[in-house]
């Protein structure tokens, strides 16, 4: 069996509440990150070992992913809203669903089509949160969105979870993976559901993965062979594509999400509770776009 995970864990930064939304940057040679309590984004350089914050005041920005033309797709908590960060100049790409304001955006992709996919479970707006501003759900859900730029038609893909989280496609899209971290106190299980994708629609989904109850599988990425890499507690896991758990990490704090980087892309970095982390691997992201 292949070997997955070559290398040694190493931290490479400590310092945040809840580190989440890595991505790698590849103008730019580096890994964004969110520390969204402290309403920041990071980026750290492998060049130099440094990190720095890259944008303070950005309304509890969460998950993000690389757009084809260099862009950053990335979603606001406080904004409620899926935005784009070109350069530094931050606008707005969807904000309302049948005239009601998103709940708050936590994770996204962008489809080979060019439209952007995305979850929008109520974290950012339940009471007491720090990870946004305490809000109503105006539409009455938590659903997962296929927003066309060109048509700016939204539209929801998949409606039976109850918060959908984490989102990914296979290698040749004809699958959505979508954890979904409500939990059993609020009747269900931390699992990854998976749906059949066909001309821009979701069919029926069933369970990839089903995780413990202390495990959630809060973000993942999927690698060129189509197995999952995904958060589950405080360690990272592998599945194939049939489900079967190929190995597993234990990382030193609850892990939120990850993302594969690195001059070859064979680097996986973790976002990890205070820490940013890395780990050396055999395989590369299917996303991770080399520019």
């Amino acid at each position: 069996m292949e070997e997955l995970i070559v290398g040694t864990l190493e931290k490479l930064f400590e310092g945040t509440v809840w580190a989440e939304g890595p991505l790698w940057i590849p103008q730019s040679q580096t890994v964004r990150w969110s520390d969204i309590p402290n309403n920041r984004i990071l980026e750290y350089s492998p060049a130099t070992g440094a990190t720095r914050e890259y944008a303070t005041g950005v309304e509890y920005t969460n998950g993000r992913t690389l757009h084809p033309d260099g862009s950053v797709v990335q979603c606001s908590h406080g904004r409620r809203r899926v935005e784009r960060d070109h350069d530094g100049v931050v606008t707005p790409m969807v904000e309302t669903f049948g005239g009601h304001r998103l709940n708050s955006p936590n994770d996204v992709v962008v489809a080979g089509d060019g439209t952007v996919w995305f979850t929008d479970p109520p974290y950012g707006i339940l009471p007491g949160t720090v990870e946004g501003h305490e809000g109503e759900q105006e539409y009455g859900g938590c659903y997962v969105f296929r927003f066309d730029p060109e048509s700016q038609e939204i539209t929801p893909v998949v409606t039976d979870l109850v918060h959908p989280n984490g989102l990914a496609f296979s290698p040749d899209e004809s699958l959505l993976y979508v954890s979904d971290t409500a939990g059993r106190s609020r009747g269900v299980p931390f699992r990854i559901a998976v749906h059949p994708v066909s001309d821009g629609a979701c069919g029926e989904g069933g369970t990839f993965v089903e995780l413990e109850d202390d495990a959630a599988s809060d973000g993942f990425r999927v690698d060129v062979e189509g197995r999952v890499w995904t958060s589950a507690g405080m360690s990272v896991r592998v599945y194939a594509p049939d489900g079967t758990l190929l190995t597993a990490m234990d990382v030193p704090e609850k892990v939120s999400n990850l993302c594969f980087g690195g001059v070859d892309g064979h680097d996986l970095y973790i976002t990890a509770t205070t820490s940013l982390y890395r780990v050396r691997t055999s395989t590369r992201d299917t996303t991770m776009r080399v520019i």
